[in-house]
């Protein structure tokens, strides 16, 4: 089992410097952490399957009630 170990830049303090600037920024410093906050922004905060399907019901709702 993995217990962690040690790590070099933990020791100098570059690991807690990194999460206090995105804490403070609200940018994630990761490229995963990035796509993410990026893919939230565009779907809304959900599935973006389910945010595209209500902009179709809405889509249709208002084309059948301008008929």
């Amino acid at each position: 089992m993995n217990r962690g170990g040690f790590s070099w830049k933990r020791a100098v303090g570059i690991t807690r410097a990194k999460n206090k600037i995105s804490r403070a920024t609200g940018i994630p410093l990761t490229k995963s952490g990035r796509q993410r906050k990026i893919g939230k922004i565009v779907s809304g905060g959900g599935c973006a399957l389910t945010v595209l399907a209500m902009g179709a019901a809405v889509l249709a709702l208002l084309s059948w009630v301008s008929l």
